[in-house]
């Protein structure tokens, strides 16, 4: 396999999805959380994991990846709560399922009260709409939104970091065995936004590199076991600095399984995300590392600032507002990056015939 890029966070498959990818010149695709999964029964079934991918290979696309269960499927597990083996055994059954259904790539997070951003509206670059969070704004519970996950019941008192990472040591326990058995690829993503403070009742355990090296500890070292490198998050941990350091310790033990390709300006305590390449990092030095350390997965765009244009497709289908020139913009940034570190490694000359689609680097 060779680092290439992927139509990434799509939600639901259509006929706008498909359209999107196939004009960016995109050959593959990833789901957060699909629609398409209905998964009553508390985990996702074989004949609909089946279905999506027929119909992503029907236009084309190779189905790289799904990341998150939905909430009610584990949220159990994550709060440690009576029911959790219950969600654990049912968690099992979804990795045999994409195994069985051929997709190999299953990302999870470990928040119970999921992404926070105090702001949906800060402005970015010539008024572009981002998001962005500030610590301060934070203490006031009302101030926080966007992401949020509210969970079904109320965390009652403080979820403390101890009792987080023992949580996430029965997970690990209970699904890494079969996941290593089946050939199914677990890629944790650190906590959004990383600080060392409760948000939500719940302490964060994945919110600094000391953090990711620790979850790695805990894993035992499974080879089913590795990182969605969620480059925006890192870089809120401590820009570029925290962004070398995980690529340096997982990229050459392999386990960087994905990336999300995306930045902010500023780190804890207050950010706000930014259009790629006027962030914390420099884009092309940071997939240029990636290549080094020899990183061969996918990577997605994630997160992108709303462009004049986009905020009139809000109220029209979601694929529609996810169709967006922001999401657009981000793609073929990364393509051109992608493409220019292709022909760098090949040792071609500058000007040199770009690689077929610019997805994908050897």
């Amino acid at each position: 396999m060779v680092m290439r890029l992927t139509l990434g966070h799509v939600e639901g498959f259509d006929e706008t999805i498909a359209t999107f990818a196939q004009q960016l010149g995109l050959t593959s695709i990833q789901f957060h959380t699909p629609s398409d999964l209905a998964g009553e029964r508390g985990y996702w079934e074989v004949d609909d994991l089946v279905r999506l991918r027929e119909r992503c290979e029907a236009a084309g696309l190779v189905l790289e990846g799904i990341e998150n269960v939905p909430y009610r499927h584990w949220d159990r597990v994550l709060l440690g709560k009576p029911g959790r083996e219950e969600q654990l055994e049912n968690y099992k059954i979804t990795i045999r399922n994409m195994a069985t259904a051929g997709i190999f790539v299953l990302g999870h997070h470990f928040l119970p009260t999921y992404v926070w951003r105090t702001d949906l509206q800060a402005r970015g670059r010539g008024g572009a709409r981002v998001t962005a969070f500030d610590a301060d704004r934070a203490a006031d519970g009302n101030a926080l939104a966007g992401y949020k996950l509210t969970p079904q019941e109320p965390i009652e008192g403080l979820l403390e970091r101890d009792r987080m990472l023992a949580n996430y040591k029965v997970f690990l326990d209970a699904v890494l065995p079969l996941a290593e058995d089946v050939g199914v690829k677990l890629a944790v993503h650190p906590d959004d936004p990383p600080v060392d403070f409760a948000l939500g009742g719940v302490e964060r355990i994945l919110a600094s590199p000391e953090g990711m090296e620790r979850a790695w500890e805990l894993s035992g070292g499974s080879p089913a076991w590795g990182v969605d490198l969620c480059l925006g998050t890192v870089s809120e941990m401590d820009g570029e600095v925290s962004v070398n350091r995980l690529i340096d310790f997982f990229g050459p033990k392999g386990r960087i399984f994905y990336v999300h390709f995306r930045d902010v300006q500023g780190t804890v305590p207050r950010f706000k995300e930014a259009f790629i390449g006027e962030g914390n990092y420099d884009p092309a030095r940071v997939l240029r590392r990636l290549a080094t350390v020899g990183f061969d997965g996918f990577i997605i765009d994630d997160h992108v600032p709303a462009m004049v244009g986009d905020e009139d497709t809000w109220a029209d289908t979601a694929s529609a507002a996810y169709c967006s020139r922001g999401r657009a913009h981000a793609i073929g940034y990364l393509q051109g990056l992608l493409n220019a570190l292709a022909t760098e490694s090949a040792g071609q000359p500058a000007g040199a015939q770009p690689v077929a689609g610019a997805t994908g680097v050897g």
